[in-house]
């Protein structure tokens, strides 16, 4: 009887690392440094949420950035789809880009206010597959806002012209454009009001199962991670506390981080 195959993680990370300099007044001495991502290791498999949740400045960003290569890591290993994604050089590097794509936190501070959505969303592609004429360019754009639920119309017209959540599926749309494997959603709903971030979040979950996409989900909430993930990872200071299931981490947390996080959320009176 043949064995199964081992299951290939879409991405996995060993003993990543990354220090920054410390800032602080021009007569302290400049050489300190701190440890922002410090020992982490993850695997992230096809087609499910991996969420790392933790307060503002325990590293999660800074880790979300060095797994797409935003910035490099002072050591540790990465692969993606079981390739050594740090060695990709040139052209490959490039082929292996379009297929992680990032969502940003703040829709309006990323969305180039004086480009149409047209150019915003379709921007990727003409990086990307720059033999496309103008009127497929024009025609998947216009496919890529109406998958996230905005009409052709808002091709000609400007963010400013549009509200903080449909901002936000604007910037969805630009990620899910060149159709990838990953998608990186950095606190994707923690500049929206609640009842829009439900929406966006709906909205995320809708397009992971419709594209087979595999999301990770970065966010300060451990309520809001676990409402998509399947497995979470708890950061405090640059490492990892706590990972697990997302059920298991939110009824029966281990570490007394995460129980601080969790007992920080705001209950309705019974």
């Amino acid at each position: 009887m043949n064995e199964s195959a081992p299951v290939v993680p879409l991405l996995e990370a060993r003993h990543l690392r990354k220090q920054f300099a410390a800032s602080g007044a021009a007569w302290e001495n400049s050489e300190r440094r701190t440890q922002a991502v410090d020992d982490v290791s993850l695997e992230i498999l096809r087609g499910e949420t991996f969420g790392i949740v933790g307060e503002s400045g325990c590293g999660k960003t800074t880790l979300a950035r060095m797994l797409l290569r935003l910035i490099e890591p002072d050591a540790g290993e990465i692969r993606f789809d079981g390739e050594d994604w740090l060695a990709a050089k040139g052209a490959r590097m490039r082929q292996l880009r379009r297929r992680m794509q990032m969502v940003f936190q703040d829709p309006m501070a990323s969305l180039d206010p004086r480009m149409r959505v047209e150019a915003i969303v379709g921007e990727p592609l003409e990086i990307h597959e720059p033999q496309l004429g103008g009127d497929e360019l024009r025609s998947r754009t216009a496919a890529a806002l109406e998958t996230v639920g905005l009409s052709p119309d808002a091709l000609r017209r400007y963010p400013h012209e549009f509200s903080g959540g449909q901002r936000q599926r604007i910037g969805i749309a630009r990620a899910l454009i060149l159709k990838p494997d990953l998608i990186v959603a950095d606190e994707p709903v923690s500049a929206l009001d609640v009842s829009i971030a439900a929406q966006i979040l709906e909205l995320l979950e809708r397009l992971r199962r419709e594209f087979s996409l595999t999301l990770l989900l970065i966010s300060h909430s451990l309520p809001v991670v676990a409402q998509l993930a399947s497995r979470v990872g708890v950061m405090q200071a640059g490492r990892f506390v706590e990972t697990g299931a997302a059920a298991r981490v939110l009824s029966s947390p281990q570490h007394p981080y995460t129980q601080t996080l969790l007992a920080a959320v705001p209950r309705l009176p019974a």
